[in-house]
């Protein structure tokens, strides 16, 4: 919507796209839409672009509504009729800030739960008061997504990578940018709340240390605990064992280092851990369903004369 921040937006789209960098691979792709099919204008006075006009036909993607400032104004008569034909036909309808009160508008969240504002529940829940108001940051309700505010927005990306790609890939995504506070000791970030710290600790020292990976036993020690038993923590908070956690951050660290530079397979075998180009060239081929060498050259194909190193995703 018009006067969306470009926080926002960033918010929504830039977890996607370090979780397709991380990846090596496109998981997310992401189109943008505004109701006149202008580019957006925005109180930083910095115009996004998009791809054309909003149309409420039979697709079946996903829509995120993104609105911050005088979204009614910006809404006009005709935009909340438009969102809820559009929501018979898609899988998750979100509201993003104050697209949570375009949902509400459009009748979408009737009986439903919406995060609100500290600062404007009591408006809201008198002016919708078929929508339950919820303290919380976010939620993720059946077909409903929704977020109160920039960081909680982030929160739910984050969130939502988690359940679609694991644990491992999110706390990535998280790490990327500094999300989680570098220090294991730090306070809870929304994918480290219930984890033990013990866990958030081994976490820790296993992404300071992918090129020279720590036994299973100097981590449980460093964490108070035995091998067995972190390993069994690791499975209830992160659904994954401590081996395969530090497995998947070494080969997404090797893998982006083999799309986006031009390093030997010999050096990115060493900075991911791996004691032999064999050994790091059959646990990437088992993960990724082909060789180092096979993603670079699949990408220069791709890319024709344009250089592999090159590649963003």
């Amino acid at each position: 919507m018009p006067g969306t921040t470009l926080f926002l937006v960033a918010a929504v789209i830039e977890p996607l796209r370090a979780a397709n960098r991380i990846a090596g691979r496109p998981l997310y792709r992401w189109r943008l839409f505004s109701p006149s099919g202008d580019s957006v204008e925005n109180g930083s006075r910095v115009p996004v672009a998009v791809d054309g006009a909003f149309d409420p036909g039979q697709c079946a993607n996903p829509l995120y509504v993104l609105a911050s400032y005088d979204w009614e104004a910006n809404a006009g008569p005709t935009l909340p009729a438009s969102l809820s034909r559009a929501a018979r036909y898609r899988p998750v309808i979100a509201g993003i800030e104050s697209g949570v009160w375009l949902l509400a508008a459009a009748g979408l969240l009737n009986e439903h739960t919406a995060p609100v504002h500290w600062e404007d529940r009591e408006t809201f829940a008198l002016r919708f008061p078929r929508v339950t108001v919820s303290a919380e940051r976010y939620v993720i309700d059946d077909k409903r997504h929704m977020a109160g505010g920039l960081f909680p927005t982030l929160e739910l990306m984050l969130e939502l990578i988690r359940r679609q790609h694991g644990h491992t890939l999110a706390l990535e995504v998280s790490r990327l940018f500094l999300y989680q506070d570098s220090a294991p000791t730090s306070g809870d970030t929304v994918l480290a709340a219930g984890i033990d710290r013990r866990v958030t600790l081994a976490v820790h020292m296993m992404q300071e240390s992918i090129d020279t990976p720590l036994k299973m036993e100097t981590l449980a020690r460093a964490a108070g605990i035995g091998a067995r038993h972190l390993r069994a923590l690791f499975v209830r908070g992160l659904g994954v064992t401590p081996q395969q956690h530090y497995l998947a951050l070494r080969l997404n660290a090797a893998r982006r280092h083999v799309i986006e530079t031009r390093a030997s397979m010999v050096d990115i075998a060493t900075a991911a851990g791996f004691g032999s180009l064999p050994a790091f060239s059959r646990a990437y081929r088992t993960y990724y369903g082909e060789s180092p060498s096979g993603t670079r050259g699949r990408l220069a194909k791709t890319l024709g004369s344009r250089d592999a190193c090159i590649v963003g995703v």
